[in-house]
C-alpha cells in the first residue's frame, strides 16, 4: 500500500517541473520575439510589434507602427532575423542533445567536437569555388555533407567497445577543429575579396543579412530535424540503459546511431549555413535543462530546441544592442559563455568519473 501511495507523489512533481519549464521557455521566446523585432535603431513599440502581425494576418487589432518605415523594417528586416536565431539556436541545441545522447557523454557538442567547423568548410567551399548545382540550397547541401562526415569521423574516433572516454572526446574534437582550420585558411588563401570576407563571416558568426529567402532554406531543414530527434527520443532513452539492455528491449542500436549521425549532420547543416560558426549553445543548453528537469530524451529534447532558441534570441538581442551603431559577431558572445561554462563542466565531469579514464 505504501509503494502505490508513493508512486503519484514521486511522479508529480516531475511533470509538474517539465510543464513549468515548458510554459517558462514558450513565453522568454514570444517576449525575447516581440522585444528583438522592436529594439533597433529604429524603435517599435512593442505593442506596435504585435499589431503588425496581427494586421498581417488579417485582424484589425492593436495598434502599428507609428514611424513610416516601421511596418517595413519590421517584415524586411528584423522578424527574418528573429526567426533564423530561434530556428539556429534550436537546431544547435538539438543537435547537441542527440550527440550527447548518441556519445553517452555531457561534453559532446557539435562545436567542441569540430561538427559546425566541418559544415562552415562545406559551406565555405560553394563561395569560393561558386558552386551552384543544388540553386539556394548548394550551401546547405555541402555544409549538410562536411557536417556529415565530420560527425562521422568523430564518432568512428572517439568510439571504442561501445563507450566514449572524456579524453578521447575532447581530443578527437581538438584534431577535427585544427584541421577545419586550416581547411578554412587554405579557402580563404584560394578565394577573392568577397569571398575572405564572407568566410571571416563564418568564422566570427552572425545573423546580420538575415533575408527570408535564407529563413526558407533552413527552416524545412532545421524542422524535419527536430522532428527525427523528437521521434528517436524514447530510443535514446533505452540506449541510456547500456547497449545490451536496449538491444534486449527491441532497439537496433547501430540502425540507431547512424540515424541520429544523420541528424545532427542536417541540423548543423542548418545551423552553419548562413550563419556561420556559432558555439557552444549545444553543450550548455541541453546540460542545464538536463539538470532542471532530468536526462529523458522525450523531455529534454524539445525542451532543448525552445531553450536553445531562447538563448539564442538573448543573445542576438545583445549583440545588435550592446555597441551603439554596431552589430557583434554573435559567435564571439556564445563562446564568451560557454568557454567558461565548458570549463566548469570538465572539472565536473573529471571529478565525478575519479579522473581522466
Amino acid at each position: 500500500m505504501t509503494t502505490t501511495l508513493e508512486r503519484p507523489t514521486t511522479a508529480v512533481p516531475a511533470r509538474t517541473r517539465s510543464t513549468a519549464l515548458f510554459v517558462g521557455l514558450a513565453l522568454a521566446l514570444v517576449v525575447l520575439a516581440v522585444l528583438s523585432a522592436g529594439i533597433g535603431q529604429l524603435h517599435v513599440a512593442p505593442s506596435e510589434v504585435v499589431g503588425s502581425i496581427l494586421h498581417r494576418i488579417g485582424l484589425d487589432w492593436g495598434p502599428t507602427p507609428a514611424h513610416p518605415n516601421g511596418d517595413a523594417a519590421l517584415w524586411a528586416i528584423r522578424f527574418p532575423r528573429v526567426v533564423m536565431a530561434a530556428l539556429v539556436g534550436a537546431a544547435l541545441a538539438t543537435g547537441g542533445a542527440l550527440m550527447q545522447g548518441v556519445f553517452g557523454n555531457p561534453l559532446a557538442d557539435p562545436g567542441v567536437v569540430g561538427v559546425s567547423s566541418g559544415a562552415a568548410v562545406g559551406a565555405c567551399t560553394v563561395i569560393v569555388f561558386g558552386l551552384a548545382f543544388a540553386g539556394p540550397w548548394t550551401v546547405a547541401a555541402m555544409a549538410f555533407v562536411g557536417g556529415l562526415l565530420t560527425t562521422i569521423l568523430v564518432y568512428l574516433t572517439a568510439r571504442e567497445n561501445g563507450r566514449t572516454e572524456v579524453v578521447t572526446l575532447v581530443l578527437t574534437g581538438v584534431a577535427v577543429n585544427a584541421v577545419a582550420g586550416a581547411a578554412l585558411a587554405l579557402l580563404t588563401f584560394l578565394g577573392d575579396t568577397q569571398a575572405r570576407e564572407q568566410i571571416v563571416f563564418w568564422q566570427l558568426g552572425s545573423l546580420n543579412g538575415t533575408r527570408w529567402p535564407y529563413v526558407a532554406v533552413v527552416a524545412p531543414i532545421v524542422l524535419l530535424g527536430i522532428a527525427g530527434a523528437v521521434a528517436v527520443a524514447r530510443r535514446l532513452d533505452l540506449l541510456a540503459l547500456g547497449e545490451r539492455s536496449a538491444r534486449h528491449l527491441g532497439v537496433d542500436v547501430e540502425r540507431l546511431r547512424v540515424v541520429c549521425i544523420v541528424l545532427v549532420a542536417l541540423l548543423t547543416a542548418g545551423a552553419v549555413a548562413f550563419c556561420g560558426i556559432i558555439a557552444f549553445v549545444g553543450l550548455v543548453v541541453p546540460h542545464l535543462i538536463r539538470m532542471a528537469v532530468g536526462p529523458g530524451h522525450r523531455v529534454l529534447i524539445p525542451a532543448s530546441a525552445l531553450g536553445g532558441a531562447v538563448l539564442l534570441l538573448a543573445a542576438d538581442l545583445v549583440a545588435r544592442t550592446a555597441v551603439p551603431y554596431a552589430d557583434l559577431p554573435i559567435g564571439m558572445l556564445t563562446a564568451l559563455v560557454g568557454g567558461p561554462f565548458f570549463f566548469w563542466l570538465i572539472r565536473r565531469t573529471r571529478r565525478s568519473a575519479g579522473g581522466w579514464a
